[in-house]
């Protein structure tokens, strides 16, 4: 078993499903002390129950209010002492083009996944810089490459991939890295989220064989393994990157 993790204290976002989800489970697996973060308390108690008490630690908080996200970090120093890895999980999704999309619509979209994403970042990076740590972003392939009908999740991600980015530069001679994971469409609750119908989420994933090369959706469980890695001191001259994992999605052409 991979134990590079052993007593690194993480924060995970949106840890009550999907990639975030994933990715907590298996940094606990791996010896790490992770704050799970999100707004279901109900089903983040249930999702890590059966976990070592002594290795989670779960914050139920809105990350759009600036007291929820000081709650975040602050309670997690307070158990663990300390951040070491930053893993920005929590999003969302929805549709809407350049023509219908709403102020309202664009800000909800903008304030989690973005701004929330650029002010944990901020809080965090005390501690993080005292520790030599680092930060993952989950953004998405849609950060890198345009798609129709969703334009603010689409502006959303490609902000996430620039601050990580410009952080980088910025970081870097603090001994902290930041990167940035871009996945292709993934069996997530992230669109029935959304409001997605469950029959048109399922024509969805099944077009979704078609669009990605490689011939299948991914698995969270897959992309949680490139975070961890990036995270872990195996990815130590690592830094300022957005790598796709995403079936080769991101190398396809409209057809």
């Amino acid at each position: 078993m991979i134990t590079d993790l052993a007593d690194k204290v993480f924060i995970v976002t949106g840890a009550s499903s999907g990639i975030g989800k994933a990715t907590a489970l298996l940094a606990i697996e791996r010896g790490a002390k992770v704050a799970v973060v999100a707004r279901r308390e109900k089903e983040l108690r249930a999702l890590y129950s059966k976990c070592n008490n002594e290795s989670v630690e779960v914050i139920s908080t809105d990350l759009t209010k600036e007291e929820g996200r000081k709650r975040v970090i602050d309670q997690t120093i307070k158990r663990f002492g300390g951040i070491d890895v930053l893993v920005n999980a929590a999003g969302i999704i929805g549709s809407g083009t350049i023509e219908n999309t709403t102020l309202e619509f664009w800000d909800n979209m903008m304030d989690l996944n973005l701004r929330s994403l650029f002010r944990l970042v901020q809080l965090a990076l005390p501690s993080i810089i005292e520790r030599k740590g680092n930060i993952v972003n989950v953004s998405s392939v849609t950060g890198v490459r345009a798609f129709p009908n969703v334009l603010a999740y689409c502006v959303s991600k490609a902000g996430v991939d620039q601050l990580t980015h410009c952080a980088a530069l910025e970081l870097g001679p603090k001994g902290v890295r930041i990167n940035a994971v871009d996945p292709g469409v993934v069996l997530t609750n992230l669109h029935r989220n959304s409001g997605m119908p469950e029959d048109a989420y399922q024509k969805f994933l099944e077009h979704s064989k078609t669009t990605h090369p490689i011939g299948r959706i991914g698995k969270p469980e897959e992309v949680a393994e490139l975070i961890l890695f990036l995270a872990s001191d195996r990815a130590g001259w690592i830094t300022g990157g957005s790598f796709n994992i995403d079936g080769g999605r991101a190398q396809t052409c409209a057809r």
